[in-house]
C-alpha cells in the first residue's frame, strides 16, 4: 500500500544515425593487403565472394602463360635439333619455317598471357582500394540524382533527363 504499483518511464526517440568513424586508411590498406596476397584487399573489405573470382582470373592467366610457354620451348627445342642435324619429335611432320612460325606464335601468346595476368593483379589492387574508398560513401537523401521526363521549351516535345538533387 506505501509502494508504488506502477512506474512511470519517459522514452525519448530520437531521429540520428549512428555513423562509423571514417578510416582514412582503410583504402590504402586495403591495396596494400592485395598487392601483397591476391584477394587479401577483397578480404579486408568483407566481400568474400569476389576472392575466387580474383584466384580464377589470375589462375587462369597464368595456365595458359604456362601452356604457351611449354609449347614454344617444344618447338624452339626441336628447331635447334634441326639445325644440329638431329632428329627431333617433328621430323617429317614440319619444316622450318613452320617451326620458327609456331615459336613465334607461341611466344606472343606467351607474352599476352603475362600482360593481361599482370593487368588482372592490378585490377584486383584497384578493385580493394575502390571498394574500400565506397564502403565511407555517405549515401543518404541530401544528394539525389532521378531519371525525369520534362517538355522542351523551343519545340513542345517530351525528353527524358537526369535530376540531380543536393539539399543542405
Amino acid at each position: 500500500m506505501y509502494s508504488q504499483d506502477k512506474t512511470n518511464e519517459l522514452q525519448i526517440v530520437t531521429d540520428t544515425i549512428l555513423r562509423k568513424p571514417i578510416n582514412p586508411l582503410a583504402p590504402a590498406r586495403a591495396a596494400f593487403y592485395s598487392a601483397i596476397v591476391p584477394g587479401l584487399g577483397q578480404a579486408y573489405n568483407k566481400k568474400y565472394w569476389k576472392i575466387p573470382l580474383v584466384y580464377g582470373a589470375i589462375g587462369t592467366g597464368y595456365y595458359f602463360y604456362n601452356s604457351n610457354n611449354k609449347e614454344y620451348h617444344r618447338y624452339r627445342n626441336a628447331y635447334k635439333q634441326r639445325l644440329k642435324g638431329l632428329d627431333d619429335e617433328f621430323k617429317g611432320q614440319y619444316n622450318d619455317a613452320t617451326l620458327i612460325n609456331a615459336q613465334r606464335t607461341f611466344q606472343r601468346n606467351r607474352d599476352l598471357s603475362l600482360i593481361i595476368t599482370m593487368g588482372l593483379y592490378v585490377l584486383n589492387i584497384v578493385d580493394a582500394n575502390v571498394d574500400a574508398h565506397l564502403q565511407q560513401f555517405n549515401v543518404d537523401d541530401n544528394l539525389t540524382i532521378r531519371p525525369e521526363i520534362y517538355p522542351s521549351d523551343i519545340n513542345n516535345i517530351q525528353s527524358i533527363g537526369l535530376t540531380m538533387t543536393y539539399r543542405f
